[in-house]
């Protein structure tokens, strides 16, 4: 597995895997997290990603034959709901992974990626959140990637509240 940066060529790529984890959500009657539509049908969704892509650190996970199996995006700006911190961070927005490579490490991989990001820049701390709906089965995800749970939080959206789990890792 190779981890390139990404760039607008690449949303196309993002929003597959965003609507094949949709997809694959679903068939666990596991809609809470991204609901129960494909990204792509989703015009705030899409262009989303694309501002991602044009405006933020995309980084690629591609397989040996150069097929996208993973990205995520890195910033030092934060969403509105993260609680504030006293230092600099590097936040991990948007990983998702090829599910039909699940257990394959593409995850850890983009994490791994991640922390060397983080040291790269002079940064002490990666933040993450993530769903903590259900049986918080993502938020363990995160902590087996070595994350550790901060703050909860609550988003209003369309189709109710959405719960939230905060998680931060200390690069040393």
């Amino acid at each position: 597995m190779k981890i390139r940066t990404g760039g607008p060529a690449d949303a196309a790529d993002i929003l597959r895997l965003l609507d094949d984890a949709v997809t694959w959500l679903i068939s666990l009657g596991r809609t809470g997290q991204w609901g129960d539509r494909p990204w792509t049908s989703r015009p705030a969704a899409v262009e989303r990603i694309h501002t991602y892509a044009s405006d933020f650190l995309v980084r690629i996970a591609e397989d040996e034959n150069g097929t996208t199996v993973g990205s995520c995006v890195l910033a030092e700006n934060v969403p509105s709901y993260a609680t504030p911190v006293a230092e600099p961070e590097l936040y991990l927005w948007n990983l998702v992974t090829d599910r039909s490579r699940a257990g394959s490490g593409i995850g850890a991989a983009l994490v791994a990626d991640a922390i060397e990001e983080a040291r790269r820049r002079g940064i002490s701390l990666l933040r993450v959140d993530c769903y903590a709906g259900d049986d918080r089965r993502l938020v363990d995800q995160y902590r087996r990637l070595g994350f550790t749970p901060t703050d909860p939080f609550e988003l209003d959206r369309p189709e109710g509240r959405w719960p939230g789990q905060i998680l931060e890792l200390r690069i040393g």
